[in-house]
């Protein structure tokens, strides 16, 4: 069965979450430690962008979740 192309707030943020949660999260924290790299900053505000769109899901505070959504869309490995 194909995905939708389109897919609601609702479905997309959660899966926005699970992305950064289990694939650019964990590659930032396999980093840690290497001489001359520093992602602890990175890590620190991967983690409250992914508290924040919990927050916001809980809250049902849509504007919230539509800002959570951009800014976990901008994580990157």
């Amino acid at each position: 069965m194909t995905e939708p192309q389109y897919l609601t707030l609702g479905e997309a943020l959660p899966k926005e979450m699970a992305r950064v949660r289990d694939s650019v999260l964990p590659a930032y924290l396999a980093c840690q430690g290497m001489p001359n790299v520093i992602v602890e900053p990175a890590i620190a505000m991967m983690r409250a962008s992914l508290d924040a769109a919990a927050r916001a899901m809980i809250e049902q505070d849509v504007v919230a979740m539509l800002r959570c959504y951009e800014d976990l869309k901008g994580y990157e490995t």
